[in-house]
């Protein structure tokens, strides 16, 4: 088995190349999910020049084997449960209750480190390019696009560097487009396919978001969505 990707920089400037068709185009928006994510999403930002948000999620983990994702968390209540693994693992109620109030928790604290007092990007109307560093069974991707959903964005795009095939193919039925670089078989995680999977720190996510190579970010954009002049 031979590595795909040196780090998530190569792979957002790889991923970058087959966007470049949303270089500069107003309304389009990339939005990675913290924390891996978000190198990816940068070099894409970066090269095409459009804004760069986050969305913020969280994998709900199975109690002992918390890298198997029973469903995930995000913003406003957003929470997508996957039923038949729950059912086969005989999970109760009370035990996904207890798992994402640990995992909110962390939420509404990375939301108040990553944003500061800054809102997020209102996505109406906007093509929005949602990023990870990968996708294994793609709860916490789910539970993101359920939440840029509700905002009713004109496009959503899933650009992930490495999956399963059979995940892309559920994605592809649900998004207007899913672009993905790779998809070995068999799988088995998505860190095997990176030779430098060094976890991302809070620090990086918060320098990334905030750099001056990105376009600035115009504070008035929520406003201006939604309360356009007469």
């Amino acid at each position: 088995m031979s590595t795909l990707f040196h780090d998530r920089q190569e792979a957002g400037q790889l991923l970058a190349k087959k966007l470049k068709g949303y270089t500069h185009r107003e309304n389009v928006v990339v939005v990675g999910l913290p924390r891996g994510g978000v190198p990816v999403a940068y070099e894409i930002a970066k090269v095409l020049q459009v804004p760069l948000d986050v969305c913020i999620v969280r994998k709900l983990g199975i109690p002992g084997h918390k890298e198997l994702a029973m469903g995930a968390i995000a913003s406003n209540g957003v929470r997508w449960l996957n039923y038949p693994l729950i059912s086969d693992w005989q999970i109760s109620s009370q035990a996904i209750e207890e798992v994402a109030a640990k995992e909110l928790r962390e939420l509404q604290r990375r939301d108040r480190v990553y944003r500061g007092d800054r809102d997020p990007w209102n996505v109406q109307n906007d093509c929005v390019i949602v990023v990870d560093d990968g996708l294994a069974t793609g709860a916490s991707m789910r539970a993101a696009i359920h939440v840029i959903e509700q905002q009713h964005p004109a496009e959503i795009i899933v650009a992930i560097p490495v999956a399963p095939r059979e995940t892309v193919q559920q994605f592809a039925q649900e998004v207007t487009q899913v672009i993905c670089l790779e998809t070995p078989t068999p799988f088995h995680a998505i860190g095997l396919w990176y030779k430098n999977f060094a976890q991302t720190t809070d620090e990086e996510v918060c320098h990334l978001l905030h750099n001056s190579d990105l376009p600035p970010w115009p504070t008035a954009h929520s406003a201006m969505k939604s309360n356009p002049k007469d």
